[in-house]
């Protein structure tokens, strides 16, 4: 299946290259969630005449995105969890406790966006997480699990 890309999508393309997808890709992803058209010809035609406001609406996201990652940038966000004695957590910190306590603190996260490069955090201490705004934007947060005083 063809596609015209309607924005940068990672591993794939920038905006208006024509790539070709799997069909379910293209039917149940990108043709849904508005990041694509398929490739025809009148469709070329929608995309050339719409180009200029796509490549505006692109930039406008992408500096939305510099924007939240300077604000984001260098923070700690401290997470409290039942632990054992030794550090070991009952249970697991995920993306939705990091987006939790980053809204107690009045952060602005989405938990698509947080990438816990070692997968759920296990054991209390401090542990450095990518926050992925934007496909050409990524910052880094500071994640400090503390075990929870009963």
């Amino acid at each position: 299946m063809e596609v015209i890309l309607l924005e940068k999508v990672k591993k794939l393309g920038d905006l208006g290259d024509t790539v070709k997808v799997k069909p379910g890709y293209g039917r149940n992803f990108l043709l849904p969630q508005g990041k694509a058209l398929p490739a025809t010809e009148a469709n070329r035609k929608v995309f050339e005449a719409r180009k200029a406001e796509l490549i505006k609406r692109a930039s406008d996201s992408l500096n939305a995105a510099k924007l939240r990652a300077e604000k984001l940038a260098g923070k700690v966000i401290t997470v409290k969890a039942l632990a054992a004695e030794e550090g070991k957590l009952y249970g697991s910190v995920g993306p939705s406790d990091v987006v939790r306590a980053a809204e107690a603190q009045g952060l602005d996260i989405k938990k698509s966006e947080i990438d816990i490069l070692s997968g759920v955090i296990r054991q209390t201490g401090s542990y450095d997480i990518a926050v992925r705004l934007h496909t050409e934007v990524e910052t880094s947060l500071t994640v400090v699990v503390e075990e929870l005083k009963g």
